[in-house]
Formats: structure tokens, C-alpha cells, sequence
């Protein structure tokens, strides 16, 4: 595939880190779909003329750089809740990130280009980029933000997908309809192979959607509650009550829908009322009486021994805490600090941490018993991974995902974290009740549909019957063992010609 003349002049490299940034355009809000081939076509023919893998290394990162970069803008918005103290750390935030991130494809590149040789490289490159953004997920604690299931999901064809091999089986599978297409002149029959066999795989699949729309529901009535409060202003001693008032006069409020029926359970954001668990008595009586005979689920911070955890309660309808889940999955540099006492040298605390050293993490991943059913609970971060949700010790009837997106601004971060969401929801074949501070809270249906939904940034709270969910899925048996497997496979075949060719010389 040859680069038009055009294109040829910003360089290689220079062309690497431009195809990146157009690749971020196909992230929320802007969806742009169709920038993810074309930016893959033109790395795909970039990698091919890259003469030794140190520069393909180069250029896999420059690319990471791109399209991280952009895509991850959202990262500095934290730094300006308290812009006085911490708005100088922003940009050095998001080159870290964007650098850090752009590791693993280089990574890719380079050992790709190493051991595959011709045309095999590509496939090198499928198997290497399929391990290294499954690596990404798990090494140091996971970022598997800005995968490729969240660039593809505007197409109804990805949450056919997920439920069968997951967001990273998601990833192969378009590496593979894509990349060799860039082969068309040389080998049109093995260029577009993979890409007929993916489409015949995809079309193979079932609809995202139930059949003609009719999507069974229980018989439980929720309620979603959004107080819209600006982080900046969320722990202010002036307003933090003003916002908690507000989720009392919304939670006592008559029915907006679902046919006028109050809810069973009422859901609250991450951290929502601003006091610990172990001083909730002197709120107790307002939420009883708000609750009016409904469950309250709430995000709250707790005290134990000295250690801070951010938690999410379940209590009945007459004020007792039913049961308790800690957050497992914290955020670096967010709720916990690495090496913390190097850190406080400097001053430095978490920016979400309500304690000077961070937030502990929870023992035990747990369901928690509701009047809707088993609940497997998500606080932010958490509804990221994958694997968190698979951890489950038993399948649940639904999952909770409780958050305070007022942290990612109002632009990408809230809407990239949503979608997050729906391909949880998807992956399992469960409905996910979504309480967001300032957005988007949302009821996701089994297929990874929004059913319902709070515009991002406004106050008011959202009604509505709970889904029922679907029988286990394919990737909530598996988990991600078959990418792992696929991936691997791929690395090995790629690797068959330079065997040949090592076997040959070695007879002669």
C-alpha cells in the first residue's frame, strides 16, 4: 500500500503520531467510526516499511502517543478541581499517561517486527497488539481505558460481539479484518480473507436487541438519583449538605413514570453523603423518611481501625445498613498513593483521597442482597475492568455501578466511562443500574443498550422498571483465556517462516 504523496511528506513518524490522533476521534463523544480503519490502514502500511524494529518500536509508540494523547485529554481534568494546588501537575499528568500507555505498543512493533518476516509481520503485529493491550489491563493495577470495543461501539455489530469473546476478542478480530488489508496488491486473496471471515462471523451473530424491542422486565421499580455537584464545590462546608438535601427532596418525590409506582430501591452516586458510615445516625432519620419504605443504596466513606475505605451500603427502609461493600480497585495517584511516604515528602495526597494516606482497599469482592435481587456493586473505577466483573464469586441478577463522573469534566471522560459500562453489561448478558453525581446515570439493558438516561451535567432523578438479565454468556464463562489463546497462536504461526528459514540454513 503506497501513502500518497501528500501524506508521505509529514514523514513516517510524523504521519504515525497524526493517524493516532485521528484514531482518538472515534472515542466519546465524537464516535467517529470510521476514522479507525483508515488510521489502521495507514500504521499498518507505515509498519510495513519500517527497515529494522527499533523503528517499528519508534513508530508503534508515536502512534500510542497519538491517539492517547487525545483520546485521554479528559486526565487533566482532575488537576483542575483544585487548580491552585494541583492544575501544574495537568499537563505532565497526560504526557506521562499518554507515554507510559504508548510503552506497550511499542513494545508491539518492535517485537513483531522482530520476529516476523515480509508480509508475516502483520500477523505478528495482530498477536503482539492483542497481548499487549490485554497486558495493559492487568499490569500495575490495569488502564484498559480507550480499547478498541470502545472505539467500534457506535456499530450495533460490537455489542453482538462482546458477549462471545469480550472487548479484547473484540480487538483481534478487527486487527485482523483491517490490518491485512493494506496486502490488497500483492495477495488480494489472503488481504481479504480475514476481513470476509470476521464479516461471516459478525453477521453470524445475534441481534443486540430482543426481538422486536420487547425487553422482559421484573417486577422491581428503581430509582436513579443524579445531584449534579460540581467536585469543586462537593465537599464545601457551605454546600455539601445543599446537595445532599437535594437527593432527599428527589428521593421522596412522587413517580415520574413507570407507571406511577414508587420505587423499590433507590440508587445514590460514589460518595454522595458527605460524613462516614460511622456517624450515618445523624442522617439516619432523613433518609428513612425520604425513602419512604423503598431500600437506599448509597456511596459513602467508612473508618475501620484506622483505615478509610470507600464503600457503597445497602439500608432497608428502616434505617439498618443491610450490608457493606468496600471498593477493591482503586485509582493510583487518585484514592491511594504508590510509595506514599516518598510522596508526602513532597505533599503530594491522592487527589479523590478524603484521608492523608488514601484509601484502603476492600477484602473481599461480595454480591450484595437487594429487594431487586443480587447485586454485584462497581464504584467507578472498578466498571473499567473487565475482569473485576468477572471476579464475582456467583452470577448476580444485575449489576450497580455507583460514580462520581464530576471528576472527568464535561466533555469526554463521563461519556468514554459510559460506554465502559454498557460493554460491561454487554459482556455479561446482565442489566446495569448506572448512578452518576453529575452523569450519565443510566439504565443499560443485558444487550448493552441504553434504556434510559440523565443528561450529563443536570440534576434530577429517573425511574424506571429493572431489566431481567440474560443466561450466562460465552465470555462470562471464559473470561479472556480464548484472546490469550488466539493471540498467542497468532505470534506462533507468524513465527513459522523464520523457522523454516533458521531449519533450512542449519541442513545446508
Amino acid at each position: 500500500m503506497n501513502l500518497p504523496p501528500v501524506l508521505r511528506k509529514a514523514g513516517p513518524f510524523g504521519l504515525a503520531v497524526g493517524a493516532g490522533a485521528l484514531m482518538a476521534q472515534g472515542l466519546a463523544p465524537v464516535s467517529a467510526i470510521w476514522v479507525m480503519p483508515l488510521a489502521l490502514l495507514v500504521i499498518a502500511a507505515l509498519f510495513q516499511s519500517m527497515p529494522t524494529p527499533r523503528h517499528a518500536a519508534a513508530l508503534g509508540w508515536l502512534f500510542g502517543c497519538g491517539y492517547f494523547g487525545f483520546g485521554l485529554s479528559w486526565i487533566m481534568e482532575p488537576f483542575q478541581v483544585d487548580a491552585a494546588t494541583y492544575g501544574w501537575m495537568a499537563p505532565f499528568a497526560l504526557m506521562l499517561m499518554a507515554g507510559g500507555l504508548s510503552l506497550f505498543w511499542g513494545l508491539a512493533f518492535w517485537a513483531a517486527a522482530r520476529l516476523g518476516r515480509g508480509d508475516w509481520r502483520l500477523l505478528a503485529l495482530i498477536g503482539f497488539w492483542g497481548l499487549v493491550e490485554l497486558a495493559r489491563a492487568y499490569v500495575l493495577t490495569g488502564f484498559p481505558w480507550a480499547g478498541f470495543a470502545q472505539l467500534a461501539l457506535p456499530g450495533d455489530v460490537v455489542l453482538r460481539a462482546v458477549p462471545w469473546v469480550g472487548s479484547h476478542g473484540v480487538m483481534l478480530a478487527i486487527l485482523l479484518a483491517i490490518l491485512p488489508v493494506v496486502l490488497i496488491r500483492q495477495r488480494p486473496f489472503w488481504a481479504l480473507v480475514p476481513a470476509v471471515l470476521v464479516a461471516v462471523a459478525m453477521a453470524w451473530l445475534p441481534e443486540a436487541r430482543p426481538f422486536g424491542g420487547n425487553l422482559p422486565l421484573t417486577e422491581q421499580t428503581v430509582r436513579l438519583v443524579q445531584p449534579n455537584a460540581p467536585q469543586a464545590e462537593k465537599w464545601l462546608p457551605e454546600k455539601r449538605w445543599l446537595f445532599v438535601q437535594r437527593m432527599l427532596e428527589y428521593t421522596a418525590a412522587e413517580p415520574d413514570r413507570a407507571g406511577g409506582r414508587r420505587p423499590d430501591l433507590v440508587i445514590w452516586p460514589e460518595t454522595s453523603i458527605p460524613t462516614l458510615q460511622n456517624y450515618i445516625d445523624e442522617i439516619r432519620p432523613a433518609l428513612i423518611k425520604a425513602a419512604r419504605g423503598a431500600e437506599l443504596l448509597y456511596g459513602i466513606q467508612r473508618e475501620e481501625n484506622g483505615r478509610y475505605m470507600n464503600s457503597a451500603v445497602v439500608m432497608s427502609a428502616e434505617g439498618e445498613a443491610l450490608d457493606i461493600y468496600d471498593k477493591m480497585h482503586l485509582v493510583p495517584f487518585g484514592e491511594y498513593m504508590p510509595l506514599p511516604k516518598l510522596w508526602e515528602r513532597f505533599g503530594v495526597f491522592g487527589l479523590a483521597s478524603r484521608a492523608k494516606g488514601g484509601y484502603a482497599p476492600g477484602t473481599q469482592r461480595r454480591l450484595l442482597d437487594t429487594i431487586a435481587g443480587r447485586a454485584l456493586p462497581l464504584i467507578c473505577y472498578e466498571g473499567v475492568f473487565a475482569q473485576d466483573v468477572n471476579a464475582a464469586p456467583a452470577r448476580p441478577d444485575y449489576l450497580v455501578l455507583i460514580t462520581n463522573d464530576a471528576w472527568f469534566g464535561s466533555y469526554s471522560g463521563p461519556y468514554q466511562h459510559l460506554v465502559q459500562a454498557q460493554l460491561r453489561a454487554a459482556e455479561q448478558g446482565l442489566p446495569m443500574l448506572r448512578a452518576a453525581n453529575t452523569g450519565v446515570s443510566a439504565v443499560i439493558d443485558p444487550y448493552g443498550q441504553l434504556r434510559d438516561s440523565l443528561l450529563l451535567n443536570t440534576a434530577g432523578y429517573l425511574d424506571a422498571r429493572l431489566p431481567e438479565p440474560l443466561p450466562p454468556t460465552l465470555y462470562s464463562r471464559t473470561g479472556d483465556w480464548p484472546a490469550v489463546f488466539v493471540a498467542l497462536l497468532l505470534v506462533g504461526v507468524s513465527g513459522l517462516p523464520r523457522l523454516v528459514v533458521k531449519r533450512r540454513r542449519t541442513l545446508a
